[in-house]
Formats: structure tokens, sequence, C-alpha cells
């Protein structure tokens, strides 16, 4: 179930699967950890131009609403505008193994690109609710595992891959996405979002401009409980991604409109929630990083000016706002750690308020 499927009134012209997927060449794999009473946690891996050209570079920026969090490379990032290799998100504790994880795929698939040096990006929200976080469950393999799994179309969403152990509003949340068709002139673009939604409060929660968080709160075993972390704990993580040929600053740009969608469902941005995001275009094919070799030549970057990226930012906010709202529909009440219990959104309840508000 999605969104969509429940009749709630989502701006925007989506792509064929309504995923980040519908970017050409984006591919999303996961590996997904549910065992015993105490592990619910996993690995995402998002592939920028596919598997086979995974190592050539893309134009890409970032942006941290909230650095309560972690997303690895940065700082090379922030340096070229520039990005490859597949990203993983998993949780904060398992950082480590999943790094190490693209290396070790790396080295398997792209030898020559693995003698230069690997600095993947790695993002992480927190599942210590729901998941054993400080046990070694998620291994290097996992993250191979979820590389090697990662294809084009439908994507899963809900408790699957590293949103496996996540909440969002108090609601069980996990994976999510959505995508946006913007025209330029005679051409045509896509601009798609992955979440991984683990913030909010519950009385925050706005679905389609209706405030109805408070009038679900009878079933918040997480904030209503003896839990520690104050409500709006956790972290939210996304990408953004899209064909349309863009400069670094143009995806930096993108990847700033992610929190104005993300303000649709009602989030004010906890300090206890690390926001971080990132966004990249395969619009341009960049030479490939590393040492300099034969003769001196150029990059061309081709992009949209500056006057035209009004729609491209539109998009962002729309398919951000529907991607947590895919998460939060799909995911079901799972139980963890300790008994931790996460309930799943009551999807009629959630419509039957919309409409009788007038939406």
């Amino acid at each position: 179930m999605r969104a969509r499927d429940l009749g709630l009134p989502l701006p925007g012209e989506t792509g064929p699967h309504n995923a980040i997927t519908d970017v050409p060449g984006v591919e999303v794999g996961y590996t997904t950890l549910v065992a015993g009473e105490a592990v619910r946690t996993g690995v995402t891996a998002i592939l920028p131009r596919g598997r086979a050209e995974v190592h050539l570079p893309c134009a890409a920026g970032r942006f941290s609403l909230n650095g309560n969090g972690e997303m690895t490379g940065s700082a090379l990032l922030d340096e070229t505008g520039q990005l490859r290799l597949p990203v993983l998100i998993t949780n904060t504790h398992a950082i480590g193994p999943c790094h190490r994880g693209v290396i070790d795929w790396a080295a398997r698939e792209h030898p020559r690109v693995a003698d230069q040096w690997l600095l993947p990006v790695v993002a992480e929200t927190w599942d210590g609710y729901l998941n054993d976080i400080n046990g070694p469950h998620v291994q290097p393999a996992h993250a191979v595992a979820a590389i090697d799994a990662a294809a084009p179309g439908p994507v899963a969403e809900g408790s699957v891959g590293g949103g496996t152990g996540m909440n969002c509003y108090a609601f069980k949340g996990g994976s999510g996405t959505s995508s946006r068709v913007v025209r330029h002139g005679a051409d045509s673009y896509t601009v798609g979002v992955f979440v991984q939604a683990n913030f909010g409060s519950r009385s925050e929660l706005t679905v389609c401009g209706v405030p109805v968080g408070a009038q679900l709160s009878d079933d918040n075993p997480i904030e209503d409980g003896d839990w520690m972390f104050p409500p709006g704990a956790g972290s939210v993580i996304a990408v953004v991604a899209t064909d349309a040929p863009l400069l670094p600053g143009q995806c930096s740009a993108l990847a700033r409109r992610v929190p104005l969608g993300l303000a649709r469902t009602g989030t004010t941005g906890s300090h206890f929630s690390g926001d971080i995001f990132l966004a990249f275009s395969t619009g341009n094919v960049l030479a490939e990083s590393g040492f300099p070799h034969g003769d001196p030549g150029y990059d061309t970057l081709r992009y949209i000016p500056w006057n035209r990226v009004d729609d491209l930012f539109a998009a962002v906010v729309q398919a951000v706002e529907e991607a947590v709202l895919n998460a939060l529909v799909a995911a079901t009440t799972v139980t963890g750690r300790l008994g931790h219990r996460s309930p799943g959104i009551p999807v009629d309840r959630l419509v039957d308020l919309v409409t009788k508000a007038g939406r």
C-alpha cells in the first residue's frame, strides 16, 4: 500500500514507478535483517548509475539541517562536488561494516578503481528502540549483498533494508520513495527521492495539510512508555536523484529543499534528529576520478540555467513529502528488542481524518 492508493491528494506528476529508480540508471537494493526478538535492522544501497557505471562520478551536493548524525565522505563531496560508488544507508552503529562492504564490493567489481582510494558515502539513522544496535549484526557481507541486490523498477517500502528498525512520528517508519516528472522546454527530466524516515513527534504529524497527530495519539508506546529519548528523536536521511543536467551547487540547492518537504509532514526538526541530505545528477558524464594520466584535458558540464530550476525545487518538496507518507503507510506494527512495539499507522482512521477535513 502507498499513500496514493489511499486517495490522498498529493500534487505533481510521478514517474512510472513513483520511485527514485524512475531516474534512468538508478538502482536500489536491500539487505533486511530480522532475527529472534532483538535484531531489526538492515542495509540500503543506492547505485547512482547502476552496477556497471557506478564508478563514474556524478555532480553532487549535500545539506545538513541538523548535524546530530553521520554521512561519511562528506568532506570530499564538498571539495569536489562529485559522487561515485554506491551510497549506503544503515543504522548508526553499522557505519563501519557498511563502509568496509563498499570497499570489498568495489575491489571485487572495479579493482582498478579500488587500487586508488575509496571514500564511500554511508549514512545512518538510529534504530536502537527496536534493534540491538550495539550488537555486531550488520557485517560487510550484508552491505555487499545489498549492493548486489540493487535493481531498477519498483522499490519496496516500509520495514525493509536500513529502514527495518526505524520509527517515524512514533509510528513504524522506514524506507520510502517517490518521484516527479519535470518539463524543461521540449525535454522531460525526473527527480526521484529516497528517505530513511526515523524522525518526528506524534503530535506534529500532518498529512496533506491536516494536523492528524493529536487525533491519533491513543496508541503511542514509543513516547508514552519509559523510553529515555525525547519526542522527535531519531533522524532522517534523504537521497535526491535526477537526470537533469546540473552543477554541483545546483545539487546542493536541491538538497536544501528537502526540509521543506519534511515540514509538510509536520516536523520542526528536533535537535535529537540527524537530518542530512544528498542530491546528485546523472545528467553529465564526468571524467573518472583518480590519479591524472595521459594528456591534460577538460571536463564540460551542461546545466539547466539557475533561472529555470524552480520546477526542480518544487519536485523535490513534493516527492519528499510523499516518500515520507509512503514509508508510514507501507510499514506495519513491529515488536523488537525488550518487547518494544512500534505501531503501524492506522490507515483507515488516517483517511477518515483527512476526508473529514475536506481534503
